[in-house]
């Protein structure tokens, strides 16, 4: 396989990545292309002996150390968003949502091994003890549904409802707005778990955590598309930690709209 192709392959979960990492398709995908264009201009900064994965993640941390990857740092906050520093919320997703070691973690990062272990174990505690919320599964295969509330649970959060179709979901959303929702792709009915997010939020702002077995499939760059995104068949801690951040940059941005408001 050709390095083109290599590197094409493993761009969807660049993508995956930088967006949830910013909390935002857009600055996410700005992020990806900038280290694209980087590469572009000087290759010979490229290090071959790493696995083209390793490397195009490393790459990206090298170049894009913009603001916009810190944006809760910046603000002076405290509370749950002071236990989220931008090493905890790295490490965590490049370790339980991308699947890197901990050793691979600290060489992206230019970080200590025993770093990585204690921003991974901070994030996880973080999470458990501040970040809760109402959510709403849209799941319509009844093992994966119950597997999903099952981990939501363990987190403390509730599990309000878990619908099966398009129509549901939209119905249960009205009559009790949720405050998180995880949606699966293809619903029972042969309606999409897109187009019931798309209609929820219509009417209501709430952080959605899309879960489906073809990721690359929502992560081309072209138009709109999830921020969060989850693949099938994924770990607790994948999902754990999805949730965290999803959670995390909703809040912040809902208080940083209400102060300006």
């Amino acid at each position: 396989m050709s390095f083109k192709q290599q590197l094409a392959n493993e761009l969807p979960y660049l993508r995956r990545y930088a967006r949830a990492l910013t909390g935002s398709q857009t600055l996410g995908d700005a992020a990806v292309r900038e280290t694209l264009e980087a590469i572009l201009e000087a290759p010979e900064e490229w290090d071959e002996t790493l696995p083209v994965k390793t490397e195009l993640f490393r790459t990206f941390h090298r170049i894009w150390n913009s603001d916009v990857l810190a944006p809760l740092e910046t603000r002076g906050r405290s509370g749950v968003i002071a236990e989220f520093p931008i090493e905890r919320r790295q490490s965590l997703l490049l370790a339980t949502v991308e699947g890197f070691s901990e050793d691979q973690v600290a060489l992206i990062l230019g970080l200590g091994s025993a770093d990585v272990t204690d921003h991974v174990e901070a994030a996880r505690v973080a999470i458990a003890d501040a970040l809760t919320a109402r959510v709403l599964i849209i799941e319509d295969e009844s093992i994966i549904a119950l597997h999903i509330k099952q981990i939501v649970e363990s987190l403390g959060h509730q599990a309000m409802a878990i619908v099966r179709t398009r129509g549901e979901a939209v119905a249960q959303a009205r009559e009790d707005p949720p405050e998180l929702i995880l949606a699966d792709i293809n619903l029972a009915d042969g309606s999409s778990g897109i187009d019931a997010v798309k209609d929820i939020l219509a009417e209501q702002s709430v952080p959605v955590i899309f879960i489906t077995a073809y990721p690359e499939r929502l992560l081309t760059g072209e138009r709109p598309e999830p921020t969060y995104l989850i693949t099938k068949p994924f770990e607790p801690e994948t999902v754990i930690a999805t949730i965290g951040q999803a959670l995390l940059m909703h809040r912040e941005r809902t208080s940083v709209d209400s102060q300006a408001a």
